[in-house]
């Protein structure tokens, strides 16, 4: 045995001196070796799963969202801002400037023609009138006593024509004087309600500048100014929907009355007026936004406004998409109107976005049912 040992322990020794590795070298090569051709293999196999997965995304039909189109009413109108006013509203305005001294009528007050609604201040006035008359009284004496003497051949013709005209002169300038006293009173030309007043006790009034702002008994209505490049679509009976901020919810109707034939270059718009139909409790100075109805379908083809694009839509047809022009007609914030290019029934992409290309296959997934 110890013969036997030794001799295995010099073939090793041999062997190392030799240059080759011991067994156990060998074998931990060898599994190392596999080890390594397993995990390349491993990593071989992923990386072609991953092509593989990214091939069938690449190629596999895109799931997108449709909506069919819906049948119900569509208004295509035209919408402009407008004021509530009277339908006769006359302002009262002095024709000389004094200080506002008398006030005999107030907003809200119904008054009738003559009342008087105010006064300006008028002593200087009455003074003046008062001097013009006893010029008048002393010249009308003039004449009476010249035209005697006349008569009689007493006085010269023409001294009696002087007196005449100096009589004449006086009662003009009396009655200049009297127009302009009653130029400070501020009366009412007509039955009505006064809607507005312009001024306090004390305050300098100009010439021309109104005081008060009567509203006479008639309906009121609505001004509206509409843009030059719409009035070409609005006819007089056309029908008007009224909305108010003061009566949120609520829709009053109307219908065009007039249109003004000269535009505001200036604002580039046309004045429009707009009559109601039946009583209204929208008040005198209300703002108010009107749309002219233009144009109304009652049974429209109807989509939302995100699945239409530059004049376009995309359409599902056989499981692929196509693109297809369309002709719009009245539009909303939440539905629009399709003249021309699709049909009932047809599948319209409900949001396209720029990675859709025609020809190219998805699934459809609806879109939740609205109401038109």
């Amino acid at each position: 045995m110890q013969r036997a040992a030794c001799a295995l322990t010099s073939i090793n020794g041999a062997d190392s001196r030799a240059g080759k590795l011991p067994v156990t070298t060998w074998r931990s090569l060898v599994t190392t070796a596999r080890q390594r051709t397993v995990t390349r293999i491993a990593s071989a196999a992923l990386v072609l799963g991953a092509a593989a997965a990214a091939l069938w995304y690449a190629t596999a039909p895109r799931r997108v969202t449709v909506v069919y189109p819906a049948r119900g009413p569509a208004v295509q109108a035209v919408y402009a801002t407008g004021t509530v006013e009277s339908s006769v509203m006359l302002p009262i305005a002095p024709r000389i400037g004094a200080r506002l001294v008398e006030i005999d009528s107030d907003e809200g007050s119904a008054v009738h023609k003559g009342d008087l609604l105010g006064r300006l201040e008028d002593a200087d006035l009455k003074h003046a009138l008062a001097q013009l008359r006893a010029q008048e009284t002393f010249a009308r004496r003039d004449y009476e006593r010249n035209a005697a003497l006349a008569k009689t051949g007493v006085i010269a013709r023409d001294a009696f024509d002087r007196s005449r005209a100096d009589w004449l002169a006086a009662q003009a300038a009396s009655a200049k004087s009297a127009a302009e006293l009653d130029y400070a009173r501020l009366v009412a030309p007509a039955d009505g309600v006064v809607i507005h007043r312009d001024g306090e006790i004390g305050q300098l009034i100009p010439a021309n500048q109104a005081v008060f702002w009567i509203s006479v008994e008639s309906p009121p209505r609505i001004s509206a100014e509409v843009d030059e490049e719409d009035i070409a679509r609005v006819k007089v009976g056309q029908e008007v929907l009224i909305r108010a901020d003061a009566f949120p919810g609520r829709i009053f109707r109307g219908t065009v009355s007039s249109i003004t034939p000269k535009g505001d270059p200036v604002a580039r718009s046309y004045r429009v007026r707009v009559a109601f139909g039946e009583p209204t409790p929208l008040l005198i100075g209300m703002t108010t936004e009107t749309n002219i109805v233009v144009r109304k379908a009652e049974n429209a083809l109807l989509l939302p406004p995100d699945a239409v694009q530059n004049g376009r839509v995309w359409r599902v047809r056989d499981g692929r998409l196509e693109t297809r022009p369309v002709r719009l007609g009245a539009s909303g914030t939440e539905r629009i109107e399709i003249l021309d290019g699709v049909a009932d029934g047809d599948a319209i992409v409900a949001a396209p976005d720029a990675a859709l290309r025609a020809g190219a296959r998805v699934r459809v997934q609806p879109l939740a049912a609205t109401a038109p």
